[in-house]
């Protein structure tokens, strides 16, 4: 499969959009994404960028994304978290989600980051395997904690 690597573009959004929905769906939770197309474009690519994505493009079709943005180390500094690899299924086994890797960690090397981090379910065997067969280090020891929307307004009612 011949594939091309790419920054991507504010006209990329709805595929990109389409992969994230793709992958909500696999992760078992088809009707948790609520970011529009115009979310993708408004934060992705305005004045302010909140995010850089990277895409694969197979016959000018993109088949797979990673998503990055910035955080802050107490710990390390500047680091570059992975938000979401996402590889279409029917393009899976082809080299993309290594080339798109590849891409991410050497983005985050030129830019002098001191780790880069990322989620995976602990019920995604091929995921783990795949991380930890490029060296990463999968932590088991701890837990991801979050407070979605209602939880934030929650929250701030106890206030």
């Amino acid at each position: 499969m011949t594939y091309h690597i790419r920054k991507a573009e504010k006209s990329d959004m709805p595929a990109v959009l389409a992969l994230i929905q793709e992958l909500a769906v696999f992760e078992k939770e088809p009707d948790a994404v609520e970011v529009t197309v115009k979310d993708l474009e408004k934060d992705g690519f305005g004045p302010n960028p909140q995010f850089k994505c990277f895409v694969a493009e197979v016959n000018q079709s993109i088949k797979a994304i990673a998503l990055v943005y910035f955080r802050y180390s107490t710990w390390k500094g500047k680091t570059l978290h992975l938000e979401d690899l996402i590889v279409s299924e029917k393009a899976r086994g082809h080299g993309l989600g290594t080339a798109l890797l590849d891409t991410v960690i050497q983005y985050g090397h030129q830019l002098g980051v001191k780790r880069i981090n990322w989620e995976v379910l602990d019920w995604n065997t091929p995921a783990i395997d795949f991380y930890e067969n490029k060296g990463a280090d999968v932590k088991r020891d701890w837990n991801v904690v979050h407070l979605d929307e209602q939880g934030i307004k929650n929250y701030m009612s106890k206030k």
